[in-house]
């Protein structure tokens, strides 16, 4: 029994049937992947024009057999197009989205902490993001446990969270 991963044609060694069908699923499973994406993050990739306008057409289309359909055409036009720096392009994206996830979820930590540690927590924030004001972050504190105490919307919560979003990225000063 001869391996699938490992067949060849006896002719000029090229990839056997099954391998090659293997190839163009893994083709249309990432035209599937890049149709996902946002039509803004698709125009930054390395698409041709015409691959492009069939992705952004496949977004619209809702009706399943249709949908199914013009999926295929989107990897039988993968095929032609240089598909490496399409998938490269594709990991990086998806690279930058798990980046700024993990982003904030930290700030999320920090917010947490403040509003349940207080001030004993100020003089890591303000080691963890220089440029920060202890002054401001401190009454954003104090407005947003009061929120809490009172079960009020976490209106100062927000402001609090976007405060530490807005120094997270500051540069050193």
């Amino acid at each position: 029994m001869v391996d699938d991963d490992f067949a060849t044609d006896d002719v000029a060694g090229r990839p056997s049937k099954s391998q090659r069908k293997r190839d163009m699923t893994a083709l249309q499973e990432l035209g599937e992947k890049l149709v996902a994406l946002a039509p803004d993050t698709l125009k930054k990739m390395p698409l041709d024009d015409r691959l492009l306008d069939t992705l952004l057409q496949a977004q619209k289309i809702t009706q399943r057999e249709a949908r199914r359909r013009h999926l295929q055409l989107v990897g039988k036009l993968m095929r032609s197009a240089d598909a490496e720096a399409i998938q490269l392009a594709y990991d990086n994206t998806q690279a930058g989205s798990r980046e700024a996830a993990r982003a904030l979820h930290e700030l999320e930590q920090w917010r947490a902490r403040l509003l349940q540690e207080g001030d004993s927590v100020i003089g890591e924030i303000l080691q963890a993001f220089p440029g920060i004001e202890a002054q401001p972050l401190r009454q954003l504190v104090r407005d947003a446990q009061r929120e809490a105490g009172q079960q009020k919307p976490p209106v100062a919560a927000r402001k609090l969270f976007q405060y530490l979003k807005q120094h997270q990225t500051a540069p050193p000063h």
